[in-house]
């Protein structure tokens, strides 16, 4: 209550001196107009303190884990304020795009072939600059994989980069086939399901710089691209550790809260038009395989899997693929420390289908659930262009895995 009282005297005074500024006195000239709006202030900033601004739930499958965490990485257990005035799920995720800043990254670009005879763009952050790591060789790597139609260009993609380059660490961005510019060389694009290109790739970093730490990070289908191979591969990897966010659990619960009219209006509607037109650069390369003109018509992200994906990846049924796609079927295989957080109010991943009881039979995973923050969202303070929450968490846990993580194994 003692810390509740002091957040409340000092979120009335910020609000009361940002109207000071804001407000225009003519408008105000009596008084009674200020005094209603410090009221109105005051009795949000009682109901933003009591109901909005929590601790996340922090769930683990093992005591030693949990202590980690909160020794070396002590954000998932401090209360996180969403932004005061923009807290709402769909709004959270609305925003974040046009509020964050995109940090400017000078990338190195590589082509890698795999076996089938198509290819992979690479982006390259060096970080040759490292005070901290000067030796390239033991310079620490950071894998990340964006979202659904993401890139190297992702707003929360530059974040993760320039934290990392704050740590001194090296990053590679790992963009889906056909999604960064590049040309398909055969007739197959990517699913979250199919783990052989995040294999090939994580091969290929690990034998550039097999002396250096390694570390990956998804978001959203990039995520869980990473959980399912993290599950399959178990404890034969070369990743020392990985972290997810705003990952889609149970891909049938995903779709079913994507479909409800809002959601589809606001998200899913938009998303199957982004896939349309990543596949219809590259249409030549699917027309003997698929109907185009078909796929094209597709107005949701099922019908668009159900149409395509499913189909390329030779699955029988839409079901069939989504059921090889949800993560939290292999989450009790995965083998190496992981961090997954999810806001609980995320429409793309109901709560309702995130694997609470299966976490806490893996002592290598870790769920942290923020109450608020949304789909890739997470916007904190009043203005939050340059952090988020989900920011820290990838800082503090990268920062924890690569000088403290030794200790997971003395716990």
């Amino acid at each position: 209550m003692q810390r509740l009282a002091m957040d409340l005297r000092m979120l009335s005074r910020e609000l009361s001196l940002y109207l000071e500024h804001q407000v225009q006195v003519g408008f105000f000239g009596s008084g009674v107009g200020l005094s209603l709006i410090l009221g109105f202030s005051v009795a949000y900033a009682c109901y933003y303190l009591s109901s909005i601004a929590k601790k996340p739930q922090l769930v683990t499958g093992g005591e030693s884990f949990s202590r980690f965490l909160q020794d070396h990485c002590p954000v998932v257990t401090e209360t996180y304020y969403p932004t005061v005035w923009c807290w709402e799920s769909r709004g959270q995720t609305l925003l974040r795009p046009f509020i964050t800043s995109k940090p400017p990254v000078q990338y190195r670009n590589e082509l890698i072939k795999t076996s089938d005879g198509g290819q992979i763009l690479l982006d390259w952050f060096d970080n040759d600059n490292s005070k901290s790591y000067m030796d390239a060789s033991t310079r620490p790597t950071i894998l990340l994989l964006p979202g659904l139609t993401g890139t190297s260009k992702e707003s929360y993609i530059l974040h993760m980069i320039h934290l990392s380059e704050e740590l001194g660490y090296r990053c590679v961005v790992f963009n889906n086939r056909g999604t960064a510019g590049e040309n398909l060389l055969t007739p197959r694009t990517y699913s979250c399901a199919n783990t052989e290109d995040l294999e090939t790739v994580i091969h290929h970093v690990h034998s550039l710089y097999p002396s250096a730490p390694f570390l990956a990070a998804g978001v959203s289908m990039g995520g869980m691209l990473l959980l399912n191979y993290l599950g399959k591969i178990g404890r034969k990897t070369p990743l020392k550790a990985a972290a997810t966010f705003s990952v889609g659990w149970n891909t049938f619960a995903c779709s079913e809260s994507l479909e409800k009219p809002l959601n589809w209006l606001l998200f899913n509607y938009y998303l199957t038009t982004c896939l349309q037109s990543s596949v219809n650069k590259h249409r030549h390369m699917f027309v003997k395989l698929i109907d185009m003109d078909h796929v094209m018509k597709a107005k949701s992200i099922r019908e668009f899997d159900k149409r395509f994906t499913s189909v390329l990846f030779g699955y029988q049924t839409i079901d069939d693929y989504y059921t090889d796609a949800s993560p939290n079927r292999r989450l009790k295989s995965v083998g190496i420390p992981v961090l997954c957080l999810n806001s609980v109010d995320d429409v793309f991943s109901p709560s309702h289908a995130i694997p609470i009881e299966t976490a806490k039979q893996n002592p290598n995973v870790a769920l942290v659930l923020t109450s608020y923050g949304g789909h890739i969202g997470f916007l904190e303070g009043i203005w939050p262009r340059q952090s988020t929450y989900m920011d820290r968490v990838f800082k503090q846990f990268a920062q924890a895995m690569i000088e403290h993580g030794h200790e997971l194994s003395n716990m």
